[in-house]
């Protein structure tokens, strides 16, 4: 009888909720910190803007590099990952 390795945990199915929350996270993260920049100075929709877009494209950034990671070695689980 031939082992199959380790069975996948809980983890395994919710990585792709966990990205999206991650994604998700970061541009409402920025937003309000630009809302609150804005509010501050006085601006009213030019920090927001740009919070919003720096919060897409680093939390795009951070799902495309844990994604990649996933790819480049796909016997890792999703129980096995360093924390940052």
């Amino acid at each position: 009888m031939t082992t199959q390795g380790p069975r996948p945990g809980f983890g395994v199915g919710t990585k792709y909720l966990a990205a999206a929350m991650r994604f998700a996270g970061g541009i409402v993260l920025f937003l309000f910190g630009g809302l609150g920049l804005d509010r501050w100075l006085h601006t009213t929709p030019l920090f927001t803007l740009v919070g919003a877009m720096v919060g897409a494209v680093l939390g795009f950034l951070s799902v495309y590099r844990e994604f990649r990671a996933d790819h480049k070695n796909p016997m890792r689980s999703w129980s096995d990952k360093p924390r940052d």
